[in-house]
C-alpha cells in the first residue's frame, strides 16, 4: 500500500517536496523501529519510477577451493504501480542449461510469486513458498534474493550510524514479514546521500551469521537512479562465493504484463 502511496504522490508534488517530508520523518522519528522505517520509505521513493530495465549478466560460482563457474544470462524487469516488480531472467550459457529460465512477480503484502521453465523437460515448475530459501541455479544467491526490495516486506530496527568503505551510512536490521523466509533478520548500510544499499549481512533461520552480499561499482541512470554494477555474495557457512556482473542496462523498453507472464517463459528461446 505504501508503494501505491509513493506513486500517487509523485503524481501530484514535485521531487524536492516529497523528499524534504520523507528525510524529516527520519530526523523526527521517536525511536529506532520508526527510524528504520522512515529510511526504507526513502530507499523506496528514491528507486521508484524507473518503470523498466533490460540487462546482460554474467554470474561466477566459486567453491571453497577458489575454482570458477560461469553463466550467462539475460534479466528484464518492470515495475508494478502499487506492487512490486516483475523480473524475467533467461539463461544463455553454458549450453547445458541455456533456455532455462526464472520468473518472478515481487509483492509488497503478500508472498512472491515465481516459476522456473526448465527446457530439458519442457515444463514450468512453481517455485513452492516454503522453498525460497534455496540455492538459485547452485549459487549463493538464494530465490527470495532475487526478487528487487520492498519497504513492506520487512520489519525495522535503525542501529546507528557508520562508515563503510568511505560511504556515510546507515545501518539498519530488518526482519523479515516473509513467514518462510530463510533469514532471521538482515543487517543492512544504507548510503546517507544515495540511499542505496551499500552492504547486507544475512543471519539463518538459527540466528548464526550465513552470509554477507555486497554491492559495487555503482552508475547513475536517467539522471537520478543508482544501478550496481556488480553484487558479490560470500557464504560464512560453505567458503563459497558468487558474482554478479551487470552490463548493457538498457531502460524504457516498453514491457508489458504479457512480458511477464507465465506463457513467456516458453517463449523466451
Amino acid at each position: 500500500m505504501k508503494r501505491l502511496v509513493i506513486f500517487l504522490l509523485l503524481s501530484l508534488f514535485s521531487f524536492g517536496s516529497i523528499a524534504q517530508e520523507l528525510m524529516q520523518a527520519i530526523v523526527d522519528a521517536q525511536n529506532s523501529q520508526a527510524k528504520g522505517l522512515a529510511i526504507a520509505e526513502m530507499q523506496d521513493y528514491r528507486s521508484t519510477g524507473w518503470q523498466d530495465l533490460e540487462v546482460d549478466m554474467v554470474m561466477v560460482l566459486r567453491n571453497r577451493s577458489g575454482k570458477k563457474t560461469q553463466r550467462e544470462m539475460q534479466s528484464r524487469y518492470m515495475e508494478v504501480v502499487g506492487d512490486g516488480s516483475k523480473s524475467l531472467s533467461i539463461f544463455d550459457k553454458p549450453r547445458t542449461i541455456k533456455g532455462t529460465a526464472m520468473l518472478t512477480w515481487s509483492h509488497a503484502l503478500k508472498p512472491d510469486d515465481q516459476w522456473l521453465f526448465l527446457p530439458a523437460l519442457k515444463r514450468v515448475k512453481r517455485i513452492s513458498s516454503k522453498n525460497k530459501s534455496g540455492p538459485f541455479m547452485g549459487s549463493e544467491f538464494a530465490f527470495e534474493d532475487l526478487a528487487l526490495p520492498i519497504a513492506e516486506k520487512y520489519s525495522y530496527k535503525y542501529l546507528r550510524d557508520e562508515n563503510l568503505e568511505g560511504n556515510d551510512c546507515y545501518v539498519v536490521e530488518r526482519y523479515p514479514a516473509y513467514k518462510y523466509s530463510g533469514y532471521s533478520r538482515q543487517t543492512s548500510w544504507v548510503d546517507k546521500q544515495r540511499f542505496i544499499l551499500q552492504r547486507v549481512v544475512f543471519y539463518d533461520r538459527k540466528n548464526t551469521l550465513l552470509k554477507t552480499l555486497d554491492f559495487k561499482d555503482y552508475k547513475q541512470y536517467l539522471g537520478k537512479y543508482w544501478w550496481f554494477d556488480m553484487l558479490v555474495m560470500q557464504n560464512h557457512q560453505t567458503g563459497k562465493s558468487s558474482t554478479m556482473y551487470f552490463k548493457n542496462h538498457k531502460f524504457g523498453n516498453g514491457f508489458t504484463n504479457r512480458d511477464f507472464d507465465k506463457t513467456a517463459l516458453k517463449r523466451v528461446r
